[in-house]
């Protein structure tokens, strides 16, 4: 499987690489990883939704 990095995925999602970091620690991405300090992202994950403010997730 192939991966990618907090800042490649950044770039490819149209995001920072902080947001990306951030949807990552709150597990909203599937199937990312970490290893030391980076976040190792699979290459076809997809973006997640948005959350608004009063509005309940589903799953």
């Amino acid at each position: 499987m192939d991966y990618l990095t907090a800042a490649e995925t950044a770039e490819k999602w149209g995001i920072s690489d902080r947001r990306v970091t951030k949807l990552c620690n709150e597990g909203r991405v599937e199937g990312a990883i970490r290893k030391g300090f980076m976040w190792l992202i699979p290459a076809g994950a997809e973006k997640p939704q948005e959350l608004k403010r009063g509005v309940k997730p589903t799953k």
